[in-house]
């Protein structure tokens, strides 16, 4: 008896046809999302999950301070907050894809940058596109939208000082002539000077100390620059009558309820603070933002957050400052490249520095500047350089990850 071997035929299904078209493109583009979305370390979404909270947090408060100013300005009750909301929505997916980009590439690219930043602000002197206001010529127009060059600026110089001072400190060493990288910083604050920009020039100033400090340059060589800035920025303060104006009012001791004295601003900032007291008034429920306190929506956004929310809201609004304050400090301790200690610092003492200086002008503690929270107060170029900066620390927090794992 013969025994048959039969063979068995495995029936294999065809291979599924290949997406195309639109289906493609979307596979292709969940995929991308996903790798933006992939494990990552625990400071990066720190740092990406307290910024969306506060970008979130200043368009609600936003959405409430410029709700008069808007309508009287022909915008309708919701005309500054939808601008707002377009740049928050450009804002967020430009801060991802900056964070996907390598550290080379900023190095690679920091110093045009600074040029590029540089030949835009020269920008607010041409006529029909610069824009003066406030006594400032700081802004100019693009395809009907307001924007403000020395914001991108201090990204800029933050990076561009990132790659150069250690540069030059290796070439140097600890003497006066590891400094040159920040005459870029002076001749930048120059070009702000020229539009009035007082306030954009304290921030360039922290910019460049936190660069310096955290490159690891002896402090003893910053004395001498220190008083020249100082020095400096005295005489820049006392070129324009409102500002010598608003100092003069600020150490005075009288301060009248009078809609033309220069105290009006502040002294109805401090109102909104005591109204709202432990709890607010509530959401959307303020007095002052009916024309009673200029910039209620951007330089004293913090006296609406009060005197709606209360002392309980200022003190989240603090706590996600320090929050983030904490996650830059960790890209900077965990850091293996000078570049990312040295322009994390910057940008450490930018956002620190400026919601210090802002809070600090509501409170009474210094004079008038014009200076907004970042990420809360109204703004759509502050707004977008902000976020744009976050973007590059995030590519560092990605860096400092990927070197860890080996």
């Amino acid at each position: 008896m013969s025994r048959t071997l039969t063979r068995t035929s495995v029936h294999t299904p065809p291979p599924a046809p290949e997406p195309r078209g639109l289906a493609r493109v979307g596979a292709t583009a969940r995929l991308k999302l996903g790798e933006i979305f992939r494990s990552e370390s625990r400071v990066f979404y720190l740092i990406l999950g307290v910024t969306t909270l506060l970008v979130v947090f200043g368009l609600v408060m936003v959405l409430s301070a410029s709700t008069v100013t808007s309508h009287l300005d022909g915008e309708g009750f919701t005309g500054r907050f939808g601008k707002q909301l377009i740049f928050a929505l450009i804002g967020i997916p430009l801060m991802l894809m900056m964070s996907r980009a390598p550290l080379g590439f900023w190095k690679k690219w920091g110093r045009l940058a600074l040029w590029i930043t540089a030949g835009v602000q020269l920008l607010v002197f041409v006529p029909g596109i610069g824009i003066e206001a406030g006594g400032n010529r700081n802004w100019i127009n693009l395809f009907g939208y307001n924007a403000q060059p020395s914001e991108a600026i201090k990204l800029s110089l933050a990076i561009f000082l990132g790659i150069a001072l250690p540069v030059s400190i290796s070439r140097f060493g600890q003497t006066h002539r590891a400094l040159m990288p920040l005459l870029a910083g002076v001749a930048l604050m120059v070009l702000v000077f020229l539009g009035g920009d007082l306030g954009t020039i304290f921030i360039l100033l922290l910019v460049s100390f936190g660069a310096v400090l955290f490159a690891g340059i002896r402090l003893r060589l910053l004395v001498i620059p220190l008083m020249i800035v100082s020095a400096t920025v005295a005489i820049m303060a006392f070129f324009s009558s409102s500002r010598v104006t608003r100092i003069i009012n600020f150490y005075s001791l009288v301060c009248t309820d009078d809609s033309v004295n220069d105290c009006w601003q502040p002294m109805h900032g401090m109102w909104a603070l005591a109204r709202g007291g432990l709890f607010g008034v509530g959401f959307g429920n303020s007095k002052l933002k009916w024309a009673w306190l200029p910039a209620a929506d951007n330089d004293y956004i913090f006296a609406i957050i009060g005197e709606e929310l209360g002392l309980i809201g200022c003190l989240v609004l603090l706590a996600l400052l320090v929050v983030l304050a904490f996650g830059l400090v960790r890209v900077i301790r965990e850091a293996t490249d000078p570049m990312i200690r040295i322009t994390t610092g910057a940008i450490l003492f930018w956002f620190c520095g400026q919601a210090f200086l802002n809070i600090a002008v509501v409170l009474g503690l210094v004079p008038v500047l014009g200076l907004p929270i970042p990420f809360v107060s109204s703004g759509g170029t502050a707004l977008l350089t902000a976020l744009m900066a976050t973007g590059v620390v995030l590519s560092f927090a990605r860096h400092n990850n990927k070197t860890s794992q080996g």
